[in-house]
């Protein structure tokens, strides 16, 4: 797997603590913004852990929970923003990220599974 999944996804990761961090400092808001941190940050771990797979099907069960983490950080992120938490300027650069890992991520399973199929 290319480096450029690891790459974004941590970069994705960062972003998303700043977010909290924000919203935790000058919203005072924990709960949804927890659930938050802990689907973005668990994205890019899961891909780690795809990386380091022993076995070609485990490889894709770890980047099939990125994708799943990926999603749920997306509908967070949504909820954020539609609540006021964050601005739809913060909304758009990272959501827009998400989006990105997301496609990379998907892209990547649909090759293995298929690479799978055809050995």
């Amino acid at each position: 797997m290319s480096n450029i999944v690891k790459d974004k996804s941590f970069l994705l990761a960062i972003k998303g603590v700043k977010i909290y961090k924000k919203i935790t400092e000058s919203k005072h808001e924990y709960i949804l913004s927890k659930q938050f941190v802990r689907s973005i940050t668990s994205v890019g771990a899961n891909i780690r852990e795809a990386v380091n797979g022993q076995t070609k099907p485990d490889f894709i069960y770890k980047l099939s929970i990125a994708q799943k983490e990926c999603d749920e950080s997306m509908y967070w992120l949504e909820l954020l923003q539609a609540t006021d938490y964050i601005s739809k300027d913060e909304f758009l650069e990272i959501y827009n990220d998400c989006e990105e890992v997301l496609k990379i991520t998907k892209s990547i399973i649909i090759t293995s599974k298929n690479n799978i199929k055809n050995s």
